[in-house]
């Protein structure tokens, strides 16, 4: 099965992360290097590697870029996706992180199950949209659209 074997951010245009925000982020990327599926379809009669794959994230020009290439260094694919599909629900992810962390200091469990339950929500709603954008260029699964969209909002955050 195809898969990221790398993942590398490229953050180095961006303020200083939060602790939550470094957080989320070393979670997301050990989530995703344990398990995912990432396989980039053939595309114009061309076979494409089937992987494992290295992938950079980065923000370029306000699209958020995806270069992939072999554990041997060959180029695999690059694509660029408009940010403007993610802006709301990034807003919204990180609204709700931010009443979740309080949430987490100050409120009652029970309390803060409901706005993890929000923010799972949010979340799923991202991923979502993740996994339209990538269709034709990359087949992932849920749970690492899951794991990429958290990372697109870390990256998201300082732009």
């Amino acid at each position: 099965m195809s898969h990221i074997s790398q993942i590398k951010l490229d953050d180095s245009a961006l303020p200083p992360p939060t602790p939550e925000i470094e957080q989320e982020r070393k979670v997301a990327i050990y989530d995703l290097l344990e398990a995912n599926s990432f396989a980039l379809p053939n595309r114009d009669d061309r076979t494409v590697s089937p992987g494992p794959y290295h992938v950079a994230l980065s923000i370029r020009d306000k699209r958020l870029v995806f270069d992939i290439t072999t554990e041997d260094a060959q180029k695999a694919a690059e694509f660029h996706l408009s940010l403007s599909p993610f802006r709301q629900v990034v807003k919204d992810y990180w609204a709700i992180c931010e009443s979740y962390y309080d949430a987490v200091k100050n409120l009652a469990p029970s309390q803060i199950e409901t706005i993890d339950m929000a923010r799972r929500g949010i979340h799923d709603e991202g991923a979502r949209i993740l996994a339209e954008r990538l269709e034709g260029k990359a087949d992932v699964d849920n749970d690492t659209a899951r794991r990429l969209f958290t990372l697109v909002c870390v990256l998201h955050f300082g732009s």
